[in-house]
């Protein structure tokens, strides 16, 4: 064991002094506070100037947009990851690489249904997230099925391994085929990222197991709930199952034979996190089961902070990062359409 803590310190020990001095700059609820009160747009650079975000506003004109904002946190959050990149070991740079896997995923997608909806390749490729985008993404824009997708594009990208058992479909996409193409290329990817964390043990399989299981299971609730009165077999729904997880194989079996929402529910009755996430999403007004499946990863994700000496730190600080950046759009929606009274709708961090 102290062979590991030294070594650990000797390959990322800085990068994960910086990740943790990343962390401490996370808005706290008085710079919420101060978010919440401002009059407009305007007032919100000003505020977040004085936060570790500084003033990454200070060069965009006026009037400042709700989207800009975004773009520009996001735009921070990926400097930072590529400066950990970077310094990161051999063992550290292939685990932020699997990181990067899922943002491809999501671009990937956002392209196939763009592109089924005949919207401007250009601006579909604005909208992908940086840390998802590789050479070959927009050539996804002219694919028209799965096999083409998978021979002209991605057998040549990470997702690869993903996609090769689950892209020989010809037939055109729809909309819900590029939906099962998502989950299973997401159940590929977590199935593959659990696995890799495991096998390097120690506290890291601790922490990115229960986070990688929460994220398996909350997949698993969403897809049967989504699939409900639609065209998808149960047998289609059950192949979109990961294959570990705290619902993993009891809860599973009774999600794929569930027919209702109802169903679902008592499918994860036995299991008290996810019943009392069930039971605050029934009995609030103004939150969703997925704001609690939000709030549940916020408090896992803050719980990573807890151990030293494992990697579960580098991911769990992009998740709060994600989260803090929605909540900043939130508020500044809130802002520019005049809905102050809906502000405090977000999911605090600390």
């Amino acid at each position: 064991m102290a062979g590991d803590l030294v070594s650990f310190n000797l390959n990322d020990g800085f990068t994960e002094a910086v990740v943790r001095g990343y962390r401490s700059g996370i808005l706290s609820t008085g710079d919420y506070s101060n978010l919440g009160q401002c009059d407009g747009l305007e007032d919100m650079r000003m505020h977040l100037a004085v936060t570790d975000y500084g003033n990454f506003l200070q060069n965009e004109p006026s009037p400042l947009q709700t989207m800009t904002i975004s773009e520009k946190c996001t735009e921070k959050l990926v400097d930072e990851f590529n400066y950990l990149r970077c310094n990161a070991s051999e063992t550290l740079a292939a685990f932020l690489d699997y990181i990067t896997y899922g943002y491809m995923i999501d671009n990937v997608i956002l392209l196939l249904t763009g592109t089924l909806h005949e919207r401007d390749t250009r601006e579909l490729l604005e909208k992908c997230h940086p840390l998802g985008k590789f050479h070959s993404l927009a050539t996804l824009a002219i694919t028209t099925n799965a096999k083409d997708a998978y021979k002209l594009v991605l057998v040549d990208t990470p997702l690869a391994p993903y996609a090769q058992l689950n892209f020989g479909d010809s037939q055109d996409f729809t909309e819900l085929n590029i939906e099962v193409i998502r989950n299973t290329l997401y159940k590929a990817y977590l199935e593959d990222f659990y696995a890799f964390t495991q096998k390097l043990g120690g506290g890291t399989a601790e922490v990115m197991g229960e986070i990688l299981k929460f994220e398996a299971d909350r997949r698993a609730i969403n897809i049967t709930i989504n699939s409900l009165d639609t065209e998808l077999t149960k047998e289609g729904r059950a192949d979109l199952y990961c294959n570990f997880g705290e619902l993993y194989s009891e809860g599973i079996t009774r999600l794929e034979r569930a027919e209702n929402h109802d169903a679902v529910r008592s499918a994860v009755e036995p299991y008290p996190q996810y019943r009392q996430l069930f039971q605050d999403a029934t009995y609030s007004q103004e939150k969703s089961l997925e704001d609690c499946f939000f709030e549940y990863e916020v408090r896992l994700n803050k719980l990573a902070f807890e151990q030293q000496f494992q990697y579960g730190v580098f991911y769990a600080y992009m998740k709060l990062k994600e989260q803090e950046i929605r909540n900043i759009v939130w508020i500044a929606e809130c802002i520019s359409q005049d809905q102050k009274g809906r502000i405090s709708q977000f999911i605090p961090i600390w």
